[in-house]
């Protein structure tokens, strides 16, 4: 990820000013394969993981879906399998959506099995899912700088924006979509109007909110970020020991920032102290 010489002065004086930190919570062992996302099903208190396992844009079949415990025990490493290349997710109801290159894969919860594949026309990266409180699902299209919406079982481009021109992580919430790029952007959902959020943020992937209701992102490299009042924080920083932090993910039952590891095969599970 990108990251700017004043980005880097900025967030060290950052951290200086806010005393939020991470605390291990635990950690897996590398038995998964290229984990890119988590995310966390509280009505079933289960955690998915999103195994690319080989090229990040290859269509080999070798992608899957693994369950782990809260407390970081593997329950099934292939759950679903099948898929190319998984990345970020998104719940509503029973139904679990995931992004894969150039498909949203519809998977029915309780039967563990695959319901639909919708073709996403035109998209060759597709990377983070977003699901509003009514259904709809939204993906960011990293290469193309395309955001498509799932609605009514349609599924097509919603948004094309020369200022947003590679996004990755996504957010819905309150009407507004949370996109992030290098900023921030918050985009209404009704108007599409843009404005942004978050100043800088240096090459975005996972983008969450934590359970002070603070934005919290990640950079692929090994990177976290807090932001109060507007203002990054670093929180994490293991790009040095070549540990990635893909696509978080934050658990508001257990409180648990669940951050996969990418290359180096595991999810590692923090708490946010203040």
């Amino acid at each position: 990820m990108k990251t700017k010489l004043a980005f880097l002065f900025f967030i060290a004086i950052a951290i200086e000013c806010f005393p939020q930190k991470l605390e291990q919570a635990w950690e897996t062992k590398q038995s998964f394969q290229v984990p890119e996302s988590v995310i966390y099903d509280e009505a079933n208190d289960i955690i998915y993981v999103a195994n690319i396992n080989g090229d990040a844009s290859e269509k080999d079949g070798n992608g899957f879906i693994s369950r782990l415990s809260v407390s970081g025990k593997i329950k099934n490493l292939k759950w679903i399998d099948g898929l190319d290349a998984p990345k970020g997710m998104g719940i509503f109801g029973n139904k679990l959506y995931v992004a894969d290159i150039d498909k949203l894969v519809e998977i029915d919860i309780k039967e563990g099995k695959i319901l639909r594949k919708y073709e996403a026309e035109g998209a060759v990266f597709l990377n983070d899912v977003a699901v509003r409180i009514n259904g709809d699902v939204f993906l960011s299209d990293t290469r193309t700088g395309n955001i498509y919406l799932l609605a009514n079982g349609n599924l097509s481009v919603w948004l094309e924006d020369s200022r947003i021109s590679t996004p990755n992580g996504l957010m819905a919430e309150q009407g507004k979509l949370f996109v992030g790029e290098n900023s921030v952007y918050e985009v209404d959902i009704e108007t599409k109007h843009i404005q942004v959020a978050v100043e800088e943020g240096g090459g975005i992937d996972g983008l969450e909110r934590d359970h002070k209701g603070r934005i919290v992102f990640s950079h692929w490299a090994g990177r976290i970020f807090i932001v109060t009042d507007g203002t990054p924080a670093k929180l994490l920083d293991t790009s040095n020991k070549g540990i990635n932090s893909a696509d978080i993910d934050f658990a508001f039952k257990p409180g648990l920032l669940l951050v996969p590891t990418f290359s180096d095969n595991r999810i590692i599970a923090y708490k946010i102290v203040d």
